[in-house]
């Protein structure tokens, strides 16, 4: 059911103890692993869509395999199915996920041995896989891709007879969330090599396993970074954090820290606090490339300070849910922002007032949503088709909603 939400907020000061589940990226990469080595035991497992859908995929035995919305078990998946030998299943999902394009990851995995077909678009789900051992060890990729490809090989990359060889071209996009992979597979015993340009995976019969905590979702914690920015006066406790996290996007801290927000470590979490900040005499400027999923919030937040930002390495924010900058300029645009997009850029301007009462689209993308939502500390805001956020963060509403946001559905 769609569910579209006015929301406001009334209160003079923002206080919270909030418990936000564990990381996607963190849960769906540890779910293969589990599937491949079932010792592993999981805990602290994020509740969103994605890591529902990523667990129904490894437990079902369906030949048709259907992950709608969820690109990360897309491509996790098809590196999966493709080792499962003698299994064959089309991997499939929503209309928007039959545009999005999987052909390099493809190509690596018949590089590898792999039987896979197209069974529409070419470079595009659906796809015909059949399970097989997989005989070759090397694989080139192009390191500006997505890291989801690359991690989707690495994950296998144990189970293959000779282990996995992965060369890098280029420069790598995404670093960080191709060593938080690397570091998972070193938690649970894989061993690994990262020379230069080439990613080693030795072979692994079988791991030491044990038990594996989740830490909580960076992403999730960036909207409340921005509501602690967008305040008067706020002090939030985000619990189940580590100051030596895995995720790329743990460089919230140091972007907001430019958005006056102070974080401070307590037990098990982190202290958002709000602090005086200066008005900055020059934009907010930061390149992207390891932390896209923070482009949406930075810069809504950036606007709702009055601020101008100028965020770049943004290039694999066309293929997302939605086209993400091409929807950030034309919701901006609607709450009276000036600003310009390129296909990796974004380029925002000083505003000197927010229009009230915007009515918000979602493009069924579950950031535009959140990252939207702490608006409603200047002005009253319309989130259409808010439901959409449970793709990644079931509970966000809920959250909100005990630190004095005011929601009302219409």
């Amino acid at each position: 059911m769609l569910m579209h939400l006015r929301l406001s907020h009334s209160k003079e000061s923002v206080e919270g103890f909030l418990r936000i589940t564990g990381s996607k990226s963190e849960s769906n990469r540890l779910l293969l692993l589990k599937a491949l080595y079932p010792q592993i035991a999981i805990e602290n497992l994020s509740n969103s869509d994605d890591t529902l859908m990523m667990q129904r995929a490894l437990k079902g035995e369906d030949p048709i395999v259907d992950i709608h919305h969820a690109g990360t078990a897309m491509r996790f998946l098809t590196a999966y199915f493709s080792i499962q030998e003698g299994r064959e299943v089309l991997l499939t999902g929503s209309s928007r996920m039959k545009q999005r394009p999987i052909g390099i990851l493809v190509d690596a995995l018949r590089q590898l041995g792999a039987t896979i077909a197209y069974t529409e678009k070419e470079g595009c789900p659906p796809l015909k896989i059949k399970g097989t051992t997989l005989p070759n060890n090397k694989v080139s990729l192009p390191a500006n891709v997505s890291s989801q490809y690359i991690s989707a090989l690495l994950l296998i990359g144990s189970k293959l007879p000779n282990g996995l060889t992965l060369y890098l071209e280029g420069k790598v996009t995404s670093g960080p969330y191709i060593k938080m992979t690397l570091r998972l597979l070193e938690q649970i015993g894989v061993q690994w090599k990262y020379n230069d340009r080439a990613i080693q995976v030795f072979p692994a019969k079988d791991i030491k396993g044990g038990r594996v905590v989740v830490e909580s979702d960076w992403s999730s914690a960036s909207y409340f970074f921005s509501v602690v920015a967008l305040s008067d006066d706020a002090e939030i406790v985000l619990r189940h954090y580590r100051s030596d996290s895995l995720q790329g996007d743990s460089v919230a801290r140091d972007i907001y820290r430019q958005l006056g927000v102070e974080v401070s470590w307590v037990k098990d979490g982190m202290l958002l606090k709000k602090k005086e900040m200066p008005r900055p005499k020059a934009p907010l400027e930061h390149n992207m490339a390891d932390c896209p999923d923070l482009a949406q919030t930075v810069a809504v937040s950036c606007f709702g300070l009055g601020m101008g930002c100028d965020l770049y390495g943004l290039h694999t924010l066309k293929i997302k849910e939605t086209d993400r900058l091409e929807a950030l300029c034309t919701e901006l645009t609607k709450l009276g922002a000036s600003i310009a997009v390129t296909d990796r850029s974004l380029h925002l301007q000083p505003s000197p007032a927010i229009c009230e009462n915007i009515s918000i689209d979602t493009y069924e993308d579950h950031r535009m949503a959140m990252a939207f939502a702490p608006l409603a500390l200047k002005v009253p805001i319309h989130i259409n088709n808010a439901e959409v956020v449970s793709k990644s963060y079931p509970d966000f509403w809920n959250d909100l909603n005990s630190i004095g946001f005011v929601q009302e559905q219409f």
